[in-house]
């Protein structure tokens, strides 16, 4: 803040000569390449970009941001890691449906989310409505999880406050005894889809003259359209 006394380090120059990483697959087939002509369906686009991320990616590919809003407008955003996509194009993750952005979720069932592959120089925004996958499928979900994290997620009451780190940890010590085996899952912990309407796709270029692909998704099909960067 001016006349504060704080001083910050100068801003580094930004790079104007960014690419697209030389090591990814540049041989995508036209299909699944989304600035093709011949794309016209943005899943297996995703899906292609997406197994290049977890080739080049080095730290989670499969984390996106997920925003969520209040019915009044009020946004909140954080990580979350992808679990599945449906054939319909649905994004599927898990949480605790009593956190905040559980909350937002049931008063506003709207979520945008974002992929950032740095090393790829690549981002994809998805927007659309959410609803909660079936108990059997979040049922199938936790149990696949480590038991580790099956603990933390029961023990923890997500977003509330938290008057030590000593009483989580007593309490994730406590249901380590009491579930020796096999822990429940919680019924307030399960998964969202988000399902896509839109889906943008977008590529670093040089000199700032990014390629962006928007696809719509209409009754009949997608919809492309290339946006200005």
């Amino acid at each position: 803040m001016a006349g504060s006394g704080s001083h910050w380090p100068p801003t580094p120059l930004l790079d104007n000569t960014c690419a697209v990483d030389t090591n990814a697959n540049s041989e995508l087939l036209p299909a699944q390449d989304p600035f093709s002509a011949e794309a016209m369906d943005p899943l297996p686009c995703f899906g292609a970009w997406l197994m290049e991320a977890r080739t080049f990616e080095p730290n989670d590919p499969d984390a996106m941001a997920l925003a969520t809003a209040t019915p009044a407008g009020v946004p909140s955003v954080r990580m979350v890691l992808l679990k599945g996509i449906g054939s319909d194009g649905s994004f599927v993750f898990y949480t605790n449906a009593q956190s905040r952005k559980g909350l937002e979720i049931d008063a506003n069932p709207q979520a945008a989310l974002c992929f950032h592959w740095k090393s790829l120089r690549r981002q994809v925004r998805i927007e659309g409505p959410l609803s909660e996958v079936s108990p059997q499928q979040a049922d199938a979900y936790f149990r696949s999880r480590a038991r580790g994290s099956q603990l933390g997620a029961v023990a923890s009451d997500q977003s509330r406050p938290l008057p030590g780190r000593a009483i989580l940890e007593t309490r994730a010590a406590e249901l380590a005894k009491r579930y020796p085996s096999e822990i429940p899952r919680p019924p307030h912990w399960t998964g969202f889809a988000v399902y896509a309407r839109t889906i943008e796709f977008w590529r670093s270029r040089p000199d700032r003259l990014h390629d962006r692909m928007l696809y719509t998704r209409t009754p009949q099909a997608w919809h492309r359209t290339l946006l200005y960067p």
